[in-house]
């Protein structure tokens, strides 16, 4: 019986210093002036302009940060490096890089812009980093591929916050590119699909109006649109077999007869073969 009393009261002192020294080290994070730091708290790395209409020349991507310390009263602002060198490869091994073949280093002024500092406001404990990115500056095509390019975010200590955790949570790698390929649609052999009888021959132009009309359904069918959403994808990412049979007359009706109206209205003709040379004007009649 007095054993147990020991043991038991062995464990009591065990659980008061492990809840102590955890709080200790929990009110020091939270309310230690001194302890003001700062990281990147979730991965926002890649950008496409992909699907995005043609006259969408410009995209702002935020990189979220968050701050380990008080929460002031006031605004501070926090620094940060953009650089043009890989990390270490021991950093490379513990964050998320993007997959990429090759790529180029990203000019700022010419393929981006970021601030040179933003802001917390005053009693949050959140903010991001905004980098704007420019498209028409993004070279490539897709019948010679398009390139990709990228850029490092690392935070900097300023007079307001230091940089904290561990390394990966001090930098991002950015890439983003103009890449718009042909849709993931595949038939029962995993070959792409892309039906001509409909649609003519496959350019990236075509995809990015039937995604636009697409979205249009949304105002009008919206019950139906929530269904199409479920079924196909946001950006019609998962078509099986390319096939839209279950929504055909819709897609005739509102997608597919606007597509030929825009393709063969002569207005519109200089402006498609000033972003596409080489656009065929070959869409079908869907009626």
């Amino acid at each position: 019986m007095r054993t147990a009393i020991k043991y038991l009261s062995l464990l009591v002192s065990l659980s008061t210093a492990i809840l102590t020294t955890s709080c200790s080290e929990t009110d020091y994070l939270k309310y230690d002036s001194e302890a003001n730091g700062i990281y990147f708290h979730r991965d926002t790395l890649t950008y496409s302009f992909s699907v995005m209409p043609v006259d969408s020349q410009t995209h702002v991507l935020h990189i979220p940060v968050k701050i380990m310390g008080v929460v002031a009263d006031h605004p501070r602002t926090f620094s940060y490096t953009v650089e043009r060198q890989m990390p270490s490869d021991s950093l490379q091994k513990l964050i998320y890089l993007p997959e990429s073949a090759s790529f180029n280093w990203a000019e700022e002024g010419k393929h981006y812009s970021v601030p040179a500092q933003v802001t917390i406001p005053a009693g949050q404990i959140t903010s991001s980093i905004p980098i704007t990115i420019y498209r028409n500056t993004l070279e490539g095509n897709f019948t010679d591929g398009y390139q990709r390019y990228r850029l490092i975010i690392r935070l900097s200590a300023n007079e307001n916050f230091s940089p904290v955790l561990s390394e990966k949570d001090q930098v991002r790698i950015i890439e983003f590119d103009n890449a718009i390929d042909q849709p993931a649609w595949y038939d029962a052999f995993g070959g792409k699909v892309w039906y001509k009888p409909d649609l003519g021959e496959w350019h990236p132009y075509k995809f990015i109006k039937m995604v636009e009309y697409f979205h249009d359904v949304k105002n009008i069918l919206p019950d139906t649109y929530k269904k199409m959403v479920a079924l196909y994808g946001e950006n019609l990412e998962n078509v099986p077999y390319g096939d839209f049979h279950v929504y055909r007359t819709i897609f005739r009706k509102h997608i597919y007869a606007r597509m030929y109206e825009h393709f063969n209205d002569p207005a519109n003709r200089d402006m498609i073969l000033s972003h596409y040379p080489d656009f065929p004007f070959d869409f079908p009649n869907p009626f």
